[in-house]
Formats: C-alpha cells, sequence, structure tokens
C-alpha cells in the first residue's frame, strides 16, 4: 500500500466519524426537545385533572354560561387526546385560550370570587399556569438548539438525509398575540 492510499483511507475513516458525530449530536439535540416536551406533559396532566374541578366549581355560580364550560371540555377533550407534539402544542393553545374565557365568566360572579373552593383551584391552576411557562421555556430552548442544529453548516449537508428538520416552537397561538399585542386596560 502507497502512501496516498493510506492518507486516502484516513482522510474516509475520519470523515466517516465527522459524519457519525453529526448525527448523534442531532439525535441529543432531538431527545432533549422529546425530554422538554415531557416534561411538559407531567404539568398538562396536572392541569386536566384540576379543570374538571375548576369548571365544577364555576358552574354552580354561573350556570347560563354553558357555552364557556362546553369549549372548555372539548378543548381539554381535544388537548389529552393529541398524540403528536405538534397537535399537542396548537391543542393547547386552544386550551389555553378557554380556560381564559373561563376565567372572565369567574371574575363576573363576585361571590364564586369569594368561595375557597375557588380560590384554592384558581390558585393551584395559576401555579401550574406558572410551572408550564417555565417549562416551555425550556422546551422552546431545547427546539432552538436543535432547529440551529439543523440548519447550520455542516449538519445541514445530512439532517434531510438522516430524518432530521426544523420543528416549531411552543407559542402563545394567534389569539393569545393579538391580546397581548394591546394595551392593558387600567381600571381603578
Amino acid at each position: 500500500m502507497g502512501t496516498a492510499t493510506i492518507i486516502l483511507i484516513v482522510v474516509v475513516v475520519l470523515l466517516i466519524f465527522w459524519v457519525i458525530g453529526i448525527y448523534n449530536n442531532l439525535v441529543t439535540l432531538r431527545n432533549n426537545r422529546a425530554n422538554a416536551f415531557a416534561n411538559i406533559d407531567v404539568q398538562l396532566k396536572q392541569r386536566y385533572d384540576l379543570i374538571p374541578q375548576l369548571v365544577a366549581t364555576v358552574k354552580g355560580y354561573a350556570t347560563h354560561e354553558k357555552e364557556v364550560f362546553e369549549k372548555v371540555t372539548a378543548a381539554r377533550t381535544a388537548a389529552m387526546s393529541a398524540s403528536t407534539i405538534n397537535d399537542k402544542i396548537v391543542a393547547e393553545n386552544e386550551l389555553t385560550n378557554a380556560m381564559l374565557n373561563l376565567r372572565a365568566v369567574a371574575e363576573a360572579y363576585p361571590d364564586l370570587k369569594a368561595n375557597q373552593n375557588f380560590l384554592q383551584l384558581q390558585t393551584e391552576i395559576s401555579d401550574i399556569e406558572n410551572k408550564l411557562a417555565a417549562v416551555r421555556r425550556y422546551f422552546n430552548s431545547a427546539t432552538k438548539e436543535l432547529n440551529s442544529g439543523v440548519q447550520q453548516f455542516p449538519a445541514v449537508l445530512f439532517a434531510g438525509m438522516f430524518g432530521f428538520h426544523a420543528e416549531p416552537l411552543f407559542d402563545v397561538g394567534e389569539a393569545e398575540r393579538a391580546t397581548l399585542d394591546k394595551a392593558p386596560e387600567i381600571k381603578f
């Protein structure tokens, strides 16, 4: 074997190890994103368990707000039955919007706002929403890292071949974004 052949073999072996390193890095990034969403699932399970209690408590005060309760229940069911991460993101945005409507109904009933069960449920849901916000930030960070890894050179040359692609972030959704774009009302 000549020197040129040995050099060629070494270069090929190095290229193979380099591609393997890129692939392994992309797998790690994808798994980090999946793990981040699993953390969201834990918080969502707690949220799903509390929603029926909250709805039942509010229903006793707001019997004529049937449509709001139906939307919350339907959104909860859709969120629980979503199978892919992307479907869950869409369903969770719908559930969040339905929960905002439920809170608005609850605010309209002064006696309900003083009810101990309602206050306790509202505190628990607020706690879960704060935890959800934290794990969603972590999920978006993991997704950003995956997307950067997939889109950066030289990984972009191999990502498509290995089935890696950019993934969506967990954002607030269109309805919530419209609400956030408005200036807040200040009432005294």
